[in-house]
């Protein structure tokens, strides 16, 4: 909630309290209520609020390169950062070299942007602050709607670069049309869902050697073809975080927990799991099983991957491990169309952000 503040007053602000305690910011936040309202309902849903990495949005890896060689043409209009994103989803993070944004400044940015309708309706210049990045200075985000859920975000220290940077989205725009990106971007939003049901039980022909992390598999037994995933008695709903990417991938809910009030129910346990696998007093703990009358919990933390996983309550830690290390598996397989891996080029290179772990 202090990020979002920092965002739009900076850290600033906090001299305004040491010369007077009494000061009153209220006037100075005045029309963000519902920006506020926003981060805090994000909280019961978005697993970025605690993790301190972003999602993307998966797309095959042809696609993503068209969309950030787009981005990657506006090397000379003064660019800091240039974000891609599907709702709260990034399809593309380009910066200037050496620069680099924090996931944590992704999720209040885009906060920020998908809760103001004046956003939505026009395409905008705004005066914004990355904490993460430098807390006491402004950055300008120009920002552009493609359709109601794709838009484009341009970081620069510039405030005069309005024009600069239309036309930057003009050209970007144009190539994005060209190359079918906005159109694949469409499909993926309503295709592209990671279901429990899909995690494959027999890999056996879908690898021709184990992924590099299986090495460091729990140990356990085959799977047998009568435990059922996505069932009364089987996985639920799992959050896989790659920690050199800073980036996570989850599934879709299964049907146990397709209602509202329980999806935010497990969010919350999650959270509880988070800081108990990282609370420095006691860990950090490489795994960890609970059972109780909503959820099996487990989690597991590798120098590669952290996996925390809901499962039945009539789960036993058995299946846990066994499913588990399926859904690393799945995951590896998986990854050119789940995670942004990182290129360079002369100018411009993507910039992967390292979180507090």
């Amino acid at each position: 909630m202090y990020g979002q503040v920092l965002l739009i007053l900076t850290k600033s602000v906090n001299r305004c309290f040491e010369k007077n305690p009494k000061f009153d910011m209220a006037p100075l936040l005045g029309g963000t209520d519902v920006v506020f309202r926003s981060l805090i309902h994000a909280c019961s849903w978005n697993p970025a609020t605690f993790l301190h990495a972003y999602t993307c949005l998966p797309l095959a890896q042809a696609t993503r390169q068209a969309a950030s060689a787009a981005l990657q043409d506006i090397a000379d209009s003064g660019v800091l950062f240039a974000l891609l994103m599907c709702d709260h989803k990034v399809i593309s993070l380009v910066g200037l070299q050496n620069a680099t944004l924090h996931p944590d400044d992704i999720l209040l940015l885009a906060n920020f942007i998908l809760s103001s309708e004046s956003f939505r309706t026009s395409e905008s210049f705004s005066p914004i602050c990355l904490p993460r990045y430098s807390p006491m200075a402004y950055l300008y985000a120009y920002v552009h709607f493609f359709d109601e859920n794709t838009y484009l975000t341009l970081l620069t220290p510039r405030s005069d670069a309005f024009y600069d940077l239309k036309d930057s989205r003009a050209r970007i725009q144009d190539v994005l049309l060209k190359s079918n990106v906005l159109l694949e971007v469409q499909r993926s939003l309503h295709e592209n869902v990671l279901r429990v049901e899909d995690v494959p039980i027999d890999l056996s022909s879908q690898f021709t050697s184990a992924p590099a992390q299986s090495s460091q598999g729990l140990n356990s037994q085959p799977l047998s073809s009568d435990e059922a995933i996505g069932g009364p008695a089987g996985l639920w709903h799992f959050i896989y975080k790659s920690v050199y990417l800073d980036q996570y991938v989850s599934s879709e809910f299964a049907l146990p927990i397709r209602n509202p009030k329980q999806q935010k129910r497990l969010y919350k346990a999650y959270q509880k799991v988070y800081a108990s696998m990282h609370d420095k007093a006691t860990g950090p703990h490489r795994t960890q099983f609970r059972k109780d009358e909503d959820y099996v919990m487990f989690s597991w933390i590798t120098q590669d991957f952290e996996l925390y996983a809901a499962f039945s309550p009539l789960a036993d830690k058995t299946q846990a491990i066994r499913i588990c290390n399926r859904v690393c598996q799945w995951i590896m397989d998986l990854q050119d169309r789940v995670f942004i891996h990182g290129e360079s080029t002369i100018a411009w290179q993507y910039h992967h952000c390292w979180g507090d772990v």
